[in-house]
């Protein structure tokens, strides 16, 4: 598969996705978090560009990608990859997946055991109980809550999006963070993941509890944890490096 960066008409809107790395590498998906965009996990791409073929995608509504007019939920998410992948006539593949990635990452392991050979994600909850402290946290979050953490990438999505509303885009994914339906997380549906699964999280993680990743660890048959210190919800970010070569050796001893 040659790299590439392009627009495709998926499910009923147009999804900017972009393949990049080596192209006689493994497949590597790679899936962003809520109300961002590919670009935030440019800091730790370069730590796996050499060895895999990486495939990223805007979520529909985020980055350069249209929203559509079906309902977000992250069943949708994970329908929009897997229209994807077989578009780009991927069979077999891994996937590390931040936040709201992640959350799909697992679902698409669940759903397709046998074509995902390895899953690594970060700071991603896998269910959402009734007394989960994060419910208070997200429904209450507001347009200019978000603005004075994460004003550049509001003026990047503004000013890359074809048609940017992020009043209604941050009204449509509060929807998809607070679904306790089957279209949301996966909950008991991640004991059929098979593949060898790294689960991470910063040691500061304010949705992802530490509590919260020690059960997913054991719902998972062949899982490995990582606690990733002086990091918050992030990490990635916060301690590229860190996460970075997690990724790449993880990737390297459970892959071909």
């Amino acid at each position: 598969m040659e790299n590439k960066k392009d627009y495709i008409n998926i499910n009923g809107t147009n999804l900017y996705f972009d393949v990049s790395g080596n192209p006689k590498g493994t497949p590597l998906v790679m899936l962003h978090g809520g109300l961002g965009s590919m670009d935030e996990l440019n800091s730790i791409s370069p730590y796996v560009a050499t060895n895999y073929q990486v495939i990223r995608v805007d979520f529909r509504g985020h980055g350069k990608s249209l929203l559509g007019e079906q309902p977000l939920s992250y069943l949708q998410y994970q329908k929009d990859i897997q229209a994807l992948l077989n578009h780009l006539d991927v069979g077999q593949y891994s996937i590390f997946g931040f936040s709201d990635g992640g959350i799909v990452a697992y679902r698409l392991a669940a759903s397709q055991p046998e074509r995902v050979n390895c899953l690594v994600t970060l700071g991603a909850q896998w269910r959402l109980k009734p007394n989960d402290p994060s419910i208070e946290l997200l429904s209450g979050l507001n347009e200019e809550d978000w603005l004075s953490q994460f004003a550049d990438e509001v003026t990047y999505y503004e000013e890359n999006n074809p048609e940017p509303n992020f009043s209604k885009l941050l009204h449509t994914v509060k929807g998809v963070w607070l679904d306790t339906t089957a279209s949301g997380y996966p909950d008991i549906a991640v004991k059929t993941i098979k593949c060898p699964t790294l689960v991470m999280r910063g040691d500061n993680d304010f949705l992802f509890s530490l509590d919260e990743a020690v059960a997913l660890k054991a719902s998972i048959t062949n899982c490995s944890f990582a606690n990733i210190p002086l990091t918050a919800h992030s990490s990635h970010q916060e301690s590229p490096k860190l996460v970075g070569e997690m990724l790449r050796q993880f990737l390297r001893k459970h892959t071909n």
